[in-house]
């Protein structure tokens, strides 16, 4: 049996290795990184701890398997980071931009993220103000948890009076895409002459 419940603080070391083991365009990227918990500080941590209110997991009898995590107000998230979330990790990793970025590795990569965390368009926030994150381990896909996740998520936010989210996947996630199409996402055209592999997407809650 598979259940989705809100997060828990006893969540957070699975949650790290889901974001790892889905964090190469939901391939494992345990070998892309030294540091396995750098994923996690960037794209779930941060919510499960800032924002439980909109966090949920999904766990079966081996323990949990995946989440959806994501904030009511994105610029208002954006900015509680800031204070309260990337100065500690700030203080850890060194921010790599003295070196040429294709010498970079992976967790120099994510480093980068930490110190110039990069807002969401405005073109894409505009009357989708709430965003998520989302992610299950292979032994939950395709038993329409990821449908159930996302139902929980938007019922919500919706409830919280949200008028529509949002949400990065990259390019390469052609199986993320899918799913988003399907249940009903629409992609954000990307202006002329960008070349950014981030493909955004909305949804609307009127």
């Amino acid at each position: 049996m598979t259940r989705i419940r809100p997060v828990a603080p006893a969540d957070l070391d699975a949650l790290y290795a889901i974001s790892l083991q889905t964090g190469d365009n939901g391939a494992d990227a345990s070998a892309l990184y030294k540091d396995p918990r750098l994923i996690g500080h960037i794209y779930v941590a941060p919510y499960a701890v800032l924002s439980r209110q909109t966090a949920f997991v999904a766990e079966d009898d081996s323990g949990v398997a995946g989440y959806i995590v994501g904030a009511l107000d994105t610029r208002a998230f954006e900015a509680r980071l800031e204070r309260d979330w990337w100065p500690a990790l700030r203080a850890r990793y060194a921010d790599p931009q003295d070196r040429p970025p294709q010498s970079w590795s992976a967790d120099e990569m994510r480093a980068w993220m930490i110190h110039h965390p990069y807002p969401a368009p405005e073109r894409v926030l505009a009357g989708h103000p709430s965003h998520l994150h989302i992610n299950l381990l292979p032994r939950l896909q395709g038993q329409g948890m990821g449908k159930a996740l996302m139902d929980r998520f938007l019922e919500t936010v919706r409830s919280g009076g949200s008028p529509g989210v949002h949400l990065g996947t990259g390019e390469a996630n052609v199986r993320a895409r899918r799913f988003y199409d399907i249940y009903g996402f629409h992609t954000v055209p990307r202006p002329e002459g960008a070349r950014s592999q981030t493909v955004w997407m909305q949804y609307g809650l009127g």
